[in-house]
């Protein structure tokens, strides 16, 4: 121990030895693990605001500025030149480097620099190169506005922050893990960052989601500004190719298509979904091909990849910045805020320079101007000494001094005494008052832009944006996503069986009595004859019971399964009839129907769809009553919650009970929604209210291609909105009005046909063939009527109400229609009808008027892929229906031609 540390120990009355170790010890780790803690958060992991870069991102592209002469340098010379500032490994070095080029904002490259969509990593440095883009020479360096300080070792000097004027924190994204903090800000679009910035400066608000540079979807719904404890849902870009085949056109951000692939087999190898094989044909477009089973529908495959597969992750934002030396977590539309601002005071900074260089210039051509036209030179011929040549020249200027913005220095004079002489033989008077004219108006100019900050700053966002924003559109779709039940989409890929006397369900017991297919991650409810129930994970083997009495899947939070039930209850004796829903439980925690677990079940059934049955009930032959035999209506029951006692059917005992008639459902359809904005159907009254469907009822589905299809109403049946035209409950004596674009003839027909084919899920096409033929207009309205807006060859407009039904008659779904003679069309839309003459929807969205130039351009934009159908079928008789019930919902109720 040291002198110095004894003495420390005396005055402060410590031991030497062990205790002397143990503080020394306590002393060095709170201080270097602080400091420690300190360099890694400031140095190294987290982003400074007002640059957006960690160090050695802004010491990469200082050492680029430093070599650039607008040629490309190999990488390998960058990361060395980078290590006189930069105090770790090359390494380190060459992954910032090339993070920072695959961002494609700041280092424009050449070379394989690897691929963000496939995981594949870029050469060796020594055969990659870069230099820095024209955007980042003009945003991130200014020596005039830097603020340097020593590198590591004292020889360098470097840039305490580069002088950034843009967002660039929030176009790129970081990603960085401290000491004690971690951050994670995601990226956002190039356009929408300048748009907000333009807006801040306006005084507007701004909300910003990210962008990702993989595209794919996301739901921005709980993304908190990207504050901590905010979410985003990320999903792929998932098309159905056909029944068999499933295309991934774009993955979520921070996957690759390896661990999306991987994903994918490691899901069918546990049974969670069933394909055949996975093919990736990802070269410059991304696309996993996935080849289904056989029987597998192709929409419950989708719903089970984003569930069981990385085709949706979850992302955690954090945006954790340092400001003024301290790490602070803020949100996204702060981070914008301070960064605009910085933006603005940074040209400021840059105006005021220009307007002191400026004014510097004018000073001295001013003094050179009154100097050779005063001939003040001659004045310096006498003068033997250099004291004496100051003296006579700033005597000379004494008269003129008044007319300059500045004193004359000392520096000014000897600048006088270096102009040669064969300048002053040379001096042109008229050119150096028009040098000075434009120094004036630059000056002015300047001084406009110092007074109006704001609107050069706004002037200066706009011209980045038409400089740079070309082909910096939004990638990433903003939707919002239902829920998935894991459960619901799963394939069932166990079948489930129960020994019913000894009261096992599971798996395993293949000997035994077969209930039904399943998945491993289902849950089972089991009922006894003692009344009691039990909702349990699927398993290989269980027992909940002997004498089982019913075994089923069952699902949380589905209401329309009602139980009907007749128990004796073992106290009272008396016999009780309810119907009830099992919507929550607790798993593996045992209920009963009864008050008590000594009841007894006479009769039971579970009804899918909430039927009432009627019973027949027999009483026991020593009962008192009269009438021993009577029946019994559930539907005279309403239907209650799992804790309900019952209404008593009879307070004697009973002989049997049996079933005499099965009922119907009670709780009528079911309200299905379909939702536009993400193609999909619910029951939480999201979106358009479609009607109330039974078992057997099925949606019309119109295409703007030209298709018509029949769905079920199955809750994961996916819709492509930009596809759909009309999607509506499907009553098969409704019409459906149309008007299509024939290719081939470039004409316009009107049709109106009815429903005639009965499979569901497959596509008709129903307007003419042709590569580019196209449906402008369809309708199911009983009355539907046009509002024809035309033009003829010398552009005079006319306008005529068209009623579709009195135009022409109901024919076959395959018949081309009667031919619109009109020369030019501007405008196709719907008028409204008296609400006693024809049903209107419960609710439509109406599209803005879309002019075109010609009618073939309509058909340029119409898709190619189609299902064609040539012959006519016979004329049908009209058929026009006005049901009330069937509510609908169309996307085409205004269409503009040309």
């Amino acid at each position: 121990m040291s002198e110095e540390n004894t003495v420390e120990n005396e005055e402060n009355n410590v031991p030497e030895g062990e205790e002397a170790t143990e503080r020394a010890l306590k002393g060095m780790y709170k201080d270097w693990f602080l400091d420690y803690a300190s360099y890694v958060i400031l140095e190294r992991a987290v982003p400074n605001i007002e640059d957006g870069l960690k160090p050695v991102q802004r010491r990469i592209l200082h050492s680029m500025k430093e070599m650039d002469d607008g040629r490309y340098n190999k990488v390998a010379n960058i990361i060395g030149n980078t290590m006189q500032y930069h105090p770790h490994g090359d390494a380190s070095i060459g992954d910032a480097i090339v993070n920072l080029g695959q961002k494609d904002l700041l280092i424009d490259t050449q070379g394989n620099w690897g691929d963000i969509r496939t995981g594949d990593r870029a050469a060796a440095p020594r055969y990659i190169e870069a230099r820095l883009t024209k955007f980042a020479l003009e945003v991130a360096f200014n020596k005039q506005t830097t603020e340097w300080q020593k590198s590591y070792d004292g020889r360098k000097n470097e840039p305490i922050t580069l002088p950034m004027k843009f967002p660039l924190l929030l176009a790129q994204g970081v990603e960085g893990i401290a000491v004690g903090l971690s951050t994670k800000i995601m990226p956002h679009n190039f356009v929408e960052l300048i748009n907000g910035s333009i807006a801040i400066l306006k005084g507007k608000n701004t909300t910003l989601v990210p962008d990702f540079p993989t595209g794919g979807m996301a739901d921005f719904s709980d993304y908190n500004s990207g504050r901590r404890g905010g979410k985003i849902k990320v999903r792929a870009r998932i098309e159905e190719q056909d029944k068999k085949t499933i295309l991934i056109r774009e993955i979520p951000y921070g996957q690759t298509t390896t661990s999306v692939i991987d994903s994918i087999i490691k899901a069918n190898d546990k049974g969670k979904i069933k394909i055949k094989k996975v093919v990736d044909n990802t070269a410059k477009e991304l696309e996993i091909e996935v080849h289904l089973a056989p029987g597998i529908s192709a929409d419950k495959t989708i719903d089970a990849l984003y569930a069981f597969t990385n085709c949706e992750v979850s992302i955690s934002p954090n945006a954790c910045v340092i400001v003024e030396n301290k790490p602070h977590f803020l949100s996204v539309d702060e981070i914008l805020r301070i960064n605009t601002e910085n933006t603005r005071d940074l040209l400021r900074q840059e105006l005021e320079i220009k307007k002191g260089e400026l004014e510097e210039k004018w000073h001295f051509s001013s003094l050179e101007k009154i100097f050779i036209e005063e001939r003040i030179y001659r004045d310096i011929e006498e003068e033997t000494t250099w004291e004496g040549v100051l003296s006579a020249i700033d005597k000379g200027l004494d008269p003129f001094k008044k007319l300059l913005r500045r004193e004359v220095t000392q520096e000014d004079i000897v600048r006088l005494t270096e102009i040669k002489i064969k300048r002053i033989s040379k001096f042109d008077s008229f050119k150096a008052d028009e040098l000075l004219k434009g120094i004036e108006d630059e000056l002015a100019k300047v001084k406009h832009h110092l007074e109006n900050l704001t609107d050069y700053a706004i002037a200066y966002f706009k011209n980045l944006l038409k400089k740079y924003g070309k082909d910096k559109e939004r990638r990433t779709e903003e939707r919002q996503f239902g829920d998935i039940q894991a459960a619901t989409v799963a394939v069932a890929n166990e079948k489930l069986y129960a020994n019913i006397e000894e009261g096992f369900v599971g798996t395993s017991l293949k000997k035994d009595t077969y209930i039904s297919d399943c998945s491993d991650i289902d849950d089972i409810i089991v009922f006894t004859a003692d009344g009691n129930y039990t909702v349990s994970k699927v398993s290989a083997k269980a027992f909940f019971g002997k004498n089982i009495i019913h075994v089923s899947v069952w699902r949380k939070g589905d209401d329309r399964k009602v139980y009907n039930c007749v128990y004796t209850d073992g106290v009272s004796g008396k016999t009780f009839a309810k119907r009830f829903n099992v919507n929550s439980i607790t798993r593996d925690k045992p209920y009963n129907v009864g008050k008590n677990d000594k009841s007894k079940v006479q009769y039971f059934s579970a009804n899918p769809n909430g039927e009432a049955e009627i019973i027949t009930i027999y009483l026991h032959g020593l009962a008192k009553a009269r009438k021993k035999v009577y029946e019994f209506d559930f539907a005279e029951l309403a239907i209650k919650g799992r804790g309900s006692q019952g209404n008593t059917v009879s307070k004697y005992r009973l002989r049997k009970v049996e079933l005499k008639q099965k009922g119907k459902s009670t709780i009528g359809g079911r309200d299905i929604w379909y939702e536009p904005a993400i193609g999909r159907l619910n029951v939480d009254s999201r979106g358009v209210l479609l009607g109330s469907f039974h078992t057997d009822d099925l949606i019309l589905v119109v295409y703007r291609s030209g298709d018509y299809q029949l769905t079920s109403h199955e809750l994961t049946n996916h819709y492509n909105p930009k596809d759909v035209f009309l999607i509506e409950k499907f009553n098969a004596n409704k019409t459906i009005s149309a008007i299509h674009y024939d290719a081939k003839q470039k004409t316009h027909f009107v049709k109106r046909f009815n429903i005639e084919t009965s499979t569901v899920g497959k596509k008709f096409y129903f307007i003419n063939e042709g590569r580019n033929s196209t449906l402008t207009y369809a309708s199911t309205k009983p009355n539907a009527t046009i509002l024809l807006a035309t033009k003829n060859d010398k552009k005079e407009k006319t306008e005529e109400e068209i009623v579709l039904r009195d135009f022409i008659d109901i024919k076959g779904w395959k018949s081309t229609g009667n031919k619109l003679t009109y020369d030019h069309f501007v405008k196709i839309s719907d008028v409204e009808v008296p609400e006693e003459v024809v049903e209107e929807p419960i609710e439509s969205i109406q599209h803005e008027p879309l002019h075109l130039d010609t009618a073939e351009k309509v058909a340029e934009e119409a898709p190619k892929d189609v299902v064609k159908n040539e012959t006519s079928k016979e004329e049908k008789p009209e058929q026009d229906s006005t049901d009330e019930d069937d509510k609908k919902f169309t996307t085409g109720d205004q269409i503009n031609l040309l």
